[in-house]
């Protein structure tokens, strides 16, 4: 992506008294010497950028990277095929593809990798990376994928080592084909394929085996999509050690710098000792260089006070527990404020075994939840004013929002007799925490389900990982009914109903969200941003990468 001119500030502003209430609810308070505390050490030498979310893996499109929105690592290490922008524009990355959409009831798109796109080990990008990805979200149970794009992907045309490369979407389906391979989705094939002892050249072939076992465009799913199955038995081991290594190898707790190789302005050089990771400029990008030649990334779980005195802290996500470095009363303040209603949805992704094991038991614990109590208990916290969505498949600030919420809207408030289908049962709900916001979310919950005969427990102490959902993925260690977690509905639902077009697409793929009720939404996610006042080509964006969606452009001092 080539350098980009300074946007506006986004879509939806809080009002000045939500201004007061978020510099009260987040305390924040001066800095000074003696509030250093422990030595963060010697990564505390370069431009520090703090983010709200985990820092746990650079794989976007494995399920702990989905559950600790990766984008935020990843999104200028693996930058997307079309870089979402902070005015809900998609714009072209050519610096990795061009792109052209073929028309039909079966829509193709035609992918040409830039030439002289590589990895920074100087390895060439290739259609076995893009590849990759779609056999990920095809068989996302034995990669542990979440790659929901993948549903409207029948099939794929990819010789080996190729920088063209075709896809067949299922007829009817493509209206979003721009969110196909999203920030930290595109991985290096060949680098995993080493790590599992499979010959570069056997990597596609065996993928291809593997789907057509699976019976990849075989029998359909609900609402069309190719449904995509392979029993355990039928695995081979070297495609079980490639899923292994693509899902855990990325994993910056166990950095292996032989994985880890960007093809996007930046990539990873190695992780602190406090959970910091060390972006580097990527030599190897044919692109416009990064501003910055090195940029850390710090973990919500770092002590602000010590690292804005040990460092230049020029970016913060303050939508956290402390964000008590900055003293707005002091006339030297040398940060601005940004609050913003967001673009994502904090919705309740629910499992589909247990208690909620039928549509009707899921539909019936949305009869309990109360959206507008939840919005009113994260607006409180956050200091953000923020409303309650319904809506699946669009962000509220739509132009098509109004037609999608005929649909959506009966879905709010809450039916105590519906709920009741529900009583004596145990609803187990998981996040990432602490978090005061969430946790005042979830006791919304607890209260307006408690009359209904139904148990809500906070769980967020023991997993938030979409991974321990019950009956959507593999049995992980804490099973949980349902994670909070903030989704971009445009990515969430790519896949609208075959057949459809406009609003009225919408609106079938809307209602067939509620049918199966897979989801809950509840608000729009609440934002507050702090940057550096001297430091250009700051663009505030509320999406999945947040406001370091174009840090290769940030220009520092």
């Amino acid at each position: 992506m080539t350098a980009a001119a300074r946007p506006g500030r986004g879509r939806l502003r809080a009002a000045a008294a939500a201004v007061l209430a978020a510099a009260t609810a987040l305390s924040l308070t001066s800095c000074s010497d003696d509030q250093a505390g422990e030595d963060l050490g010697e990564n505390t030498g370069h431009p520090a950028y703090v983010v709200s979310s985990p820092l746990e893996t650079t794989n976007a499109a494995s399920l702990t990277g989905a559950s600790t929105n990766a984008e935020l690592i990843s999104g200028r290490v693996y930058p997307a095929v079309y870089t979402p922008g902070p005015n809900g524009q998609m714009i072209p990355n050519t610096d990795l593809a061009s792109t052209q959409l073929l028309p039909g009831a079966k829509r193709k798109v035609l992918y040409d990798i830039a030439p002289d796109a590589s990895f920074s080990d100087g390895h060439t990008v290739t259609c076995d990376d893009f590849y990759l990805a779609v056999a990920a979200g095809k068989l996302d149970r034995l990669f542990g994928a979440q790659l929901p794009w993948t549903d409207q992907v029948e099939s794929v045309q990819c010789r080996p080592g190729a920088k063209r490369f075709q896809l067949s979407l299922v007829e009817g389906a493509g209206t979003r084909w721009r969110q196909l391979f999203g920030p930290g989705e595109i991985l290096p094939a060949h680098a995993i394929a080493q790590r599992a002892g499979v010959a570069e050249q056997d990597l596609v072939p065996l993928l291809d085996a593997a789907q057509a076992a699976a019976g990849a465009t075989g029998a359909e799913g609900a609402e069309g999509a190719a449904a995509t199955e392979i029993s355990d038995a039928a695995v081979p081991d070297a495609l079980r050690e490639v899923a292994r290594v693509w899902r855990d190898g990325f994993r910056l707790s166990e950095f292996d710098e032989g994985l880890q190789l960007g093809y996007g302005p930046y990539r990873v050089d190695s992780v602190g000792e406090h959970g910091e990771v060390l972006l580097v400029r990527n030599e190897h990008y044919h692109g416009a260089p990064a501003e910055e030649p090195t940029l850390v990334v710090w973990p919500p779980s770092v002590d602000t006070h010590a690292l804005a005195a040990q460092a230049d802290v020029v970016a913060a996500d303050i939508t956290r527990t402390d964000g008590s470095f900055i003293d707005r009363d002091n006339p030297g303040n040398r940060y601005e404020i940004h609050p913003e209603v967001g673009y994502l949805t904090e919705t309740l992704l629910l499992g589909e075994g247990g208690v909620f094991a039928t549509p009707e038991d899921r539909d019936a614990f949305n009869a309990c939840v109360d959206q507008k109590d939840v919005a009113a208990e994260s607006s409180r916290v956050s200091g953000v004013e923020v409303p309650a969505v319904a809506m699946h498949v669009l962000n509220p600030t739509d132009p098509d929002a109004a037609h999608v919420a005929e649909v959506s809207d009966v879905h709010l408030g809450t039916d105590q007799a519906l709920a009741g289908r529900l009583k004596g049962k145990t609803v187990r709900i998981g996040y990432m925490g602490p978090d005061p916001r969430k946790a005042a979310m979830v006791e919304s919950i607890r209260r307006s389900c408690e009359p209904a005969g139904i148990t809500v427990e906070d769980v967020s102490e023991t997993t938030g990982q979409l991974g321990d959902l019950i009956g959507v993925a593999p049995a992980g260690e804490d099973r949980v009914d349902a994670v909070l977690k903030a989704v971009d509905p445009v990515a969430e639902y790519s896949a609208l109903a075959p057949g459809q077009r406009g609003w009225r697409a919408l609106q079938a793929a809307e209602a067939g969200e509620w049918r199966r009720v897979r989801a809950i939404p509840l608000a729009s996610q609440p934002r507050v941003f702090a940057t550096d006042r001297e430091m250009g080509n700051v663009n505030v964006y509320t999406g999945l990468a947040g406001i370091g969606w174009n840090m290769d452009r940030w220009r520092i001092g």
